[in-house]
């Protein structure tokens, strides 16, 4: 596998050095709030977030916001498409091929690069790919920056509108045929969809008052391992299949 990135130097013999970047110790970005809004495309009536994260935050940090805000159960691979202000090429941050397997582009990793470092001004914008198989696609905007309200522990969804879609549903196609099932009591398969989303699952009702959101660290630890069977996957991987943990 030949590399050309700075992150080379994580590729080792002793396998994938992971190297977590702690908060920077930046004065301006102690304070700081940065306010994102999260579309899903390709869906209608739209599914959509506000969020408002720490400026320290890095890409793996904002990862996770989002799967929390939106609902999302963070079962597969993701990564953000980005440019940025005054960048000269698009860069792919994620989860990276731990193994350098495969032909697949690079994916830079996201618990190493800070956010602001590609969300570089008002009005940025990035796609946020996850689930390979099912193929999500959101668009992300930086709306604004703000100061810390005191008292108040960031992350925080201030907005949103409508559920996700179920997990493994089979992209938008199987979202949609989701909804027409559930909304048909008479459908065949009414009652075999009502078991498999579970009986709470309501496609209109979002309350940002209820979003929880993890420790990113924490998560990080717990979700990598995983990784590398995923990427190992994708590799034998059937257009439209899904890309599930084991």
């Amino acid at each position: 596998m030949t590399m050309k990135s700075k992150y080379q130097k994580n590729y080792t013999e002793k396998g994938y050095l992971m190297h977590y970047k702690a908060p920077l110790d930046i004065a301006m970005l102690k304070n700081q709030i940065y306010q994102f809004y999260i579309e899903m495309q390709d869906i209608t009536p739209k599914i959509w977030r506000r969020i408002q994260v720490p400026g320290h935050y890095n890409f793996w940090d904002l990862h996770v916001a989002i799967q929390d805000a939106m609902g999302w159960l963070d079962y597969h691979l993701h990564e953000f498409a980005i440019r940025g202000k005054g960048k000269r090429t698009e860069a792919l941050i994620g989860i990276p091929d731990f193994e350098g397997i495969g032909d697949l582009p690079e994916v830079f990793p996201g618990w190493e690069i800070p956010v602001f470092h590609y969300f570089n001004d008002l009005g940025v914008e990035a796609t946020y790919l996850y689930d390979y198989g099912d193929h999500w696609m959101h668009r992300v905007k930086l709306e604004g920056y703000m100061h810390k309200e005191k008292g108040v522990k960031y992350p925080i969804c201030i907005g949103g509108e409508r559920a996700c879609p179920p997990e493994d549903c089979g992209a938008v196609p199987g979202y949609y045929n989701v909804l027409e099932t559930l909304a048909n009591p008479k459908h065949p398969d009414h009652r075999d969809m009502r078991a498999w989303v579970g009986k709470d699952y309501d496609p209109e009702r979002f309350n940002p008052d209820t979003v929880r959101f993890d420790d990113p660290y924490k998560r990080r630890k717990l979700e990598v391992a995983d990784a590398s069977f995923q990427l190992r996957r994708l590799n034998y991987l059937i257009p439209g299949q899904t890309c599930r943990r084991s």
